[in-house]
């Protein structure tokens, strides 16, 4: 026989309090002590309640649930921002539906609608590159950068390429390559953009290759680069870093003796690789902390049922730089090219 599934009375009996705080509690609503709520979410894991969708829409005419739309699950920074969403969400008592653009317009429209129409009560959009959201009938938080229309929380990415900037140029660093992948990146933008400010006293020079894989003929090379003077490359991202340097062992060009490669976002693999990268940290948990409550008391007072973009008390959280083996010193004398010939293997003879 299929056993019953357990209800809030039954939640309400055990830990010998009323029905409607456990509601409270399992919602986010209402004022339920932090260790009381604890003990309820406890209890109701225990016992395997699951709340009914159904009946919460009746009742109250809302899911209890969110969209997330991500532009490429299959970057590796993005399933981290997922589950700090989700981690947020959770503790605010919503549960969360996903969706990825794949890096397409149209698909991201299509994951718009499709969270939609299975009744989110909002959804929590990272965009495609330069793309912004539309009217879509329900409120909207979006995470993108600062300077972004319409962005509701983000890291403060300017800030942070202002953080490497100033670290590059402690180090010495007079001739600096910037590297992006997408120059119709806001996030991009913004974080060469602080780069460049710091640097405001050396010589920087922007590139933009096609993708962070960088593959052979992509038009990077490495030996040219470093021998033109450049001593450090700044990368938009940790998968691009990893490439570069790559790139730069590859040639003979040690790292960092030679030259220092630094990205962002600290992805799994930044502290393990040989030199280990230095690289700008988001606080996703805190983004997604103040994006979570934003949307939910947009959701709550029925405020941006326009679908306008919600508000945050605070648009931005700061960025941390982490500082690794892969920047160091520069060893070039300023203004003076580094002496070396390609050998036959393409391997730097200094």
């Amino acid at each position: 026989m299929q056993q019953r599934p357990p209800k809030l009375t039954e939640i309400a009996e055990r830990l010998d309090i009323s029905a409607a705080t456990v509601s409270n509690a399992l919602s986010g609503k209402g004022r339920v002590s932090a260790d009381l709520a604890k003990r309820i979410r406890e209890m109701a894991d225990e016992l395997g309640y699951v709340p009914s969708l159904s009946a919460r829409a009746l009742r109250t005419g809302l899911t209890g649930v969110i969209g997330l739309v991500l532009p490429d699950i299959g970057n590796p920074l993005f399933p981290q921002i997922a589950q700090a969403i989700e981690n947020a969400a959770t503790d605010a008592g919503l549960g969360v539906l996903i969706a990825d653009s794949r890096g397409s317009i149209k698909a991201q429209t299509e994951a718009i609608r499709h969270l939609k129409d299975h009744g989110v009560d909002g959804m929590i959009v990272v965009p495609r590159r330069g793309t912004r959201v539309g009217d879509i009938g329900c409120p909207v938080a979006m995470i993108d950068s600062p300077s972004t229309p319409g962005n509701t929380v983000s890291a403060d990415h300017w800030g942070g390429g202002f953080l490497l900037g100033e670290h590059l140029a402690a180090l010495g660093h007079r001739k600096i390559l910037l590297i992006g992948n997408h120059r119709n990146s806001i996030v991009q933008n913004d974080r060469l953009g602080g780069v460049r400010a710091a640097l405001a006293a050396a010589t920087t020079q922007t590139i933009w290759l096609d993708s962070p894989s960088m593959a052979s003929g992509d038009g990077f090379d490495a030996t040219h680069w470093y021998a033109d003077g450049y001593t450090a490359f700044v990368t938009v991202s940790d998968l691009q870093a990893l490439n570069v340097l790559t790139h730069l062992q590859n040639a003979g060009i040690g790292v960092p003796a030679m030259a220092s490669v630094s990205g962002f976002d600290d992805l799994m693999f930044a502290s393990v690789v040989t030199p280990a990268l230095t690289t700008v940290r988001m606080d996703m948990p805190a983004v997604a902390d103040i994006a979570i409550a934003a949307l939910k008391q947009a959701i709550e007072t029925r405020a941006a049922a326009d679908s306008q973009t919600v508000k945050a008390a605070r648009d931005r959280v700061p960025m941390t730089l982490v500082v690794r083996r892969s920047t160091g010193p520069t060893q070039q004398e300023e203004g003076k090219k580094p002496a070396f010939t390609k050998t036959s293997e393409g391997e730097l003879d200094r």
